[in-house]
């Protein structure tokens, strides 16, 4: 005994040793139960997407997909509808442990969302889950109010991370979201930390991403700037159409005074439409078709189906994320920009990948290292410029309400009365 004092004396001279064991053993905890949410529910999203795809008989009966989730959010939920948005809000004005059933009452949504027909994506889910999961150790623990802020940042970022695959963005994701214009330092460590966490734990579970490839990217040029900040500039104005849709369909839905039939409504104009394009390419993930635009020509309308159809279908109150869909909407602008942009269709592809949701979450850092993490660092002078010119393009509010402005983007805001 007397050795073993002697052999730890020195560990416990560390001025800062039992704060970093504190926030190692959180980082842990929250890395590993996230990850592992997240992959349950990408395996359980893949099934319920296979089943829908092979039985398309199904999305008829989205109206009651959308009864169901209208009813239980209404019933058990009306604490945590706000979704991503209650996250931002804890962050900002800490008031009350966010509620644990986020997390199974969000997931169930999402794959009823998916599995009758809606079009929406993951992010939100994985989101949603991870700070639930982490706010837990708040109440476990008995954080203050600081702390919490740098759990709840964990969370989102163990969310974003592993629901993606893409561990440096996730953090860095979960730092830039907070307030536009401003990052908060004071989390950086453990945001990083635990999103790596996050991400094998994830793997571990033999999840497998989805993965894209930009086989050329030529030289910059001068005139080549020029394209991308043209580029940049249609991908930003998108992600501006994309967020104004949702609060516009979303207002709109509102003015039912009965939330349960708001989906059930939306449930029916969606099968409509599906029915209508003869087509199910526009709703649910669209995977397929974003490979698709990295090497074949799409219709040049496809990214506009597919933002009207993600606005309408979160705007009524199903649920799942705005990224995936994001992600379809800019690969498909950048596929329909290869008419006219002499650069290869797949950067083309690759930069609205990013580039769009770049503009709607007022992410650029996050969304560039993003598209290096999932396209290859070759092509980030490229990504990095189209993200940043369409931050620039994409108006001061995203697809998040809750979302601070610290900032002005730039000078000609203040004219305008921005604050």
């Amino acid at each position: 005994m007397t050795r073993f004092k002697r052999h730890i004396a020195p560990l416990q001279k560390i001025p800062y040793l039992p704060y970093l064991l504190k926030w190692l053993l959180l980082a842990l905890a929250i890395g590993v139960c996230s990850g592992s949410a997240s992959a349950f529910f990408l395996n359980a999203l893949d099934w319920v997407t296979n089943f829908r795809e092979s039985h398309t008989w199904i999305i008829a009966l989205l109206p009651l997909g959308g009864l169901i989730i209208g009813l239980t959010y209404h019933y058990y939920g009306t604490g945590i509808v706000k979704g991503n948005n209650l996250l931002l809000e804890e962050l900002h004005t800490p008031k009350q442990i966010i509620p644990f059933k986020m997390a199974p009452l969000v997931l169930f949504g999402t794959l009823v969302t998916h599995l009758f027909g809606g079009s929406a994506g993951r992010e939100g889910t994985a989101v949603q889950m991870g700070g639930a999961i982490a706010d837990r150790f708040t109440h476990i623990f008995k954080l203050n109010d600081s702390d919490r802020k740098i759990i709840i940042i964990m969370g989102i970022s163990a969310g974003f991370a592993s629901v993606f695959g893409t561990p440096l963005a996730g953090a860095l994701f979960a730092l830039e979201v907070m307030i536009l214009g401003r990052m908060r330092y004071q989390a950086i460590a453990q945001s990083f930390l635990v999103a790596y966490i996050a991400h094998y734990t994830c793997m571990a579970w033999q999840v497998s991403h989805t993965h894209y490839h930009i086989p050329v990217v030529p030289a910059m040029q001068p005139v080549t700037i020029l394209w991308i900040v043209l580029a940049g500039i249609l991908f930003g104005i998108t992600a501006l159409l994309f967020s104004q849709s949702m609060h516009f369909f979303s207002n709109l839905f509102k003015k039912i005074n009965y939330p349960p039939l708001r989906p059930v409504i939306g449930g029916v104009v969606i099968a409509l439409a599906v029915w209508a394009l003869g087509t199910t390419k526009y709703i649910g993930l669209g995977i397929p078709t974003i490979l698709e635009s990295f090497e074949t020509q799409q219709p040049a309308y496809a990214f506009l189906l597919k933002l009207t159809l993600t606005a309408f279908t979160l705007g009524a109150g199903f649920k799942g994320g705005e990224v995936t869909p994001l992600f379809f909407i800019g690969a498909a602008l950048g596929n329909a920009l290869f008419l006219f942009v002499p650069l290869p269709i797949a950067l083309l592809a690759g930069m609205g990948f990013v580039a769009v949701f770049s503009g709607a979450t007022n992410t650029p850092i996050a969304c560039t290292i993003m598209g290096m993490e999932l396209f290859g660092y070759q092509c980030g002078l490229y990504i990095g410029l189209a993200c940043v010119v369409a931050y620039f393009c994409s108006g001061s509010k995203g697809i998040y309400t809750s979302q601070i402005i610290g900032g002005p983007k730039y000078f000609l805001y203040k004219r305008f009365g921005t604050k």
